[in-house]
């Protein structure tokens, strides 16, 4: 349990990894993307989310996809520019500060993504087999349950169970952080999947 409080950094470079992640964590690439394709501000349309999904809701699926690239991948830069001069607790503290970044950006008034792209972006930073876990959960729920939104509810809680089991339990306590708050997030798809109205996978309308 000690090793949970035992961070191998000292307090300007922690400092500097918080700031250095949620810089880049909240550049709103969907706003940005969606903008310069002239397709005005995302946040008017569906959701107002500036995530992938929402962009998605735009038509244009290559926008989409990169939105949700671009918003794994400031995580995962964030991660391994502070991992490479600073150690690995310092990756994952600029890591999770990207995932904060990325829900409440400065820019945006802190009103940002749901951050799944972000949260698997993190931990392709800091602990890259753990993407596998995720993708591994994410698709077994989506094909027993046909949820998108449920798969990444269950998947973010397995993995900082499993960071725990293989003795990662700082990385553990920062995913589960992360995953409290992606669950706040989701509380309008959580309240859907409560009442039978979430949309499933390749449900039209």
């Amino acid at each position: 349990m000690s090793e949970v409080f035992n961070w191998q950094i000292t307090l300007p470079v922690a400092f500097g990894a918080l700031a250095f992640g949620y810089l880049l964590g909240s550049i709103p690439f969907g706003l940005l993307l969606t903008r310069a394709a002239g397709l005005g501000d995302i946040r008017s349309i569906g959701s107002g989310n500036i995530g992938a999904t929402n962009v998605l809701r735009t038509g244009n699926k290559k926008l989409a996809a990169a939105t949700l690239l671009l918003d794994a991948l400031k995580a995962t830069v964030a991660a391994l520019i502070a991992s490479f001069f600073f150690g690995k607790d310092a990756g994952a503290l600029a890591g999770f500060a990207a995932f904060l970044g990325h829900l409440f950006p400065v820019w945006l008034g802190f009103k940002g993504g749901k951050g799944v792209a972000t949260y698997i972006g993190t931990l392709l930073g800091i602990a890259p087999l753990m993407v596998l876990v995720f993708a591994a959960v994410w698709l077994s729920v989506a094909k027993i349950t046909k949820y998108s939104s449920l798969s990444a509810l269950v998947a973010t809680l397995v993995i900082p169970v499993v960071l725990w089991f293989i003795n990662e339990p700082r990385i553990a306590l920062l995913m589960a952080i992360m995953t409290v708050i992606s669950w706040w997030k989701h509380e309008t798809n959580i309240k859907r999947l409560i009442a039978g109205t979430e949309s499933r996978i390749g449900q039209k309308g």
